[in-house]
């Protein structure tokens, strides 16, 4: 059974930085590409960010692009997003999500995603 356990969220002050961890388990990291999420109160989950199985294609929401980064360490099944310049637009539930198949194109959308982590609250506070 795959898991994905998010880490690292928290308070934050505008203009400051977090980096968010996702630790995976059940099956082999590195061979399946993985994604970012957000949702915000009253909003509809939304992606973030998209890494593939060898982390050198890196895709971006234009709401974040420039200001988050993400990527992966293989070796140890864990999958970063570093954010730098939150605003608190950023504030947020973040989730760490990942599709059925492996060689497959990181989840773009809510519905292709096939699991999912628990999720870890970001506050942007002005």
């Amino acid at each position: 059974q795959v898991q994905l356990v998010e880490s690292g969220g928290g308070l934050v002050q505008a203009g400051g930085s977090l980096r968010l961890s996702c630790a995976a388990s059940g099956r082999t990291f590195s061979t399946y590409s993985m994604a970012w999420f957000r949702q915000a109160p009253g909003k509809e989950r939304e992606f973030v960010a998209g890494i593939y199985w060898l982390g050198a294609n890196l895709y971006y929401a234009d709401s974040v692009k420039g200001r988050f980064t993400i990527s992966r360490d293989n070796a140890k099944s864990t999958l970063y997003l570093q954010m730098n310049s939150l605003k608190p637009e950023d504030t947020a539930v973040y989730y760490c999500a990942t599709g059925l198949g492996a060689y497959e194109r990181y989840p773009r959308s809510p519905v292709e995603v096939y699991y999912w982590g628990q999720g870890t609250q970001v506050t942007v506070s002005s």
